[in-house]
């Protein structure tokens, strides 16, 4: 597997230990619907967290979050969407981002609540 491969893996394990410390349930990680990968799908109390989780080794090029592009944003709608009507869920949905970064020789991780879109 390759280098960024097993950093973005590894990065996805902190974010589910860093997510279930904060209460969250885990209901699915690498969710696949059509082009559309989910993460991470969450539920705390009644909100379904959409979770894109970003692992950068450094932040020398901009922000792990800097790195969520409209047309991600657009694919995660649409499978979210698909997963709520195909689990027959009527929660309110949410969208968060993950980032993660190496600093010095620990990993750094900043959970951006309702970061991009909200319905």
């Amino acid at each position: 597997m390759a280098e960024h491969n097993e950093l973005g893996k590894l990065g996805e394990e902190l974010a589910v230990e860093h997510l279930q410390k904060e209460g969250y349930e885990i209901l699915e990680t690498n969710w696949v619907f059509q082009k559309a990968e989910i993460d991470i799908i969450a539920k705390k109390g009644e909100i379904i967290a959409v979770i894109e989780v970003k692992t950068r080794s450094s932040i020398e090029f901009g922000l792990p979050q800097d790195f969520v592009k409209p047309k991600k944003i657009q694919l995660l709608v649409k499978a979210i969407n698909e997963y709520i009507i195909s689990n027959n869920l009527d929660s309110e949905v949410r969208f968060d981002i993950i980032s993660i970064h190496k600093d010095a020789k620990i990993f750094k991780i900043e959970h951006l609540v309702d970061a991009f879109y909200h319905f």
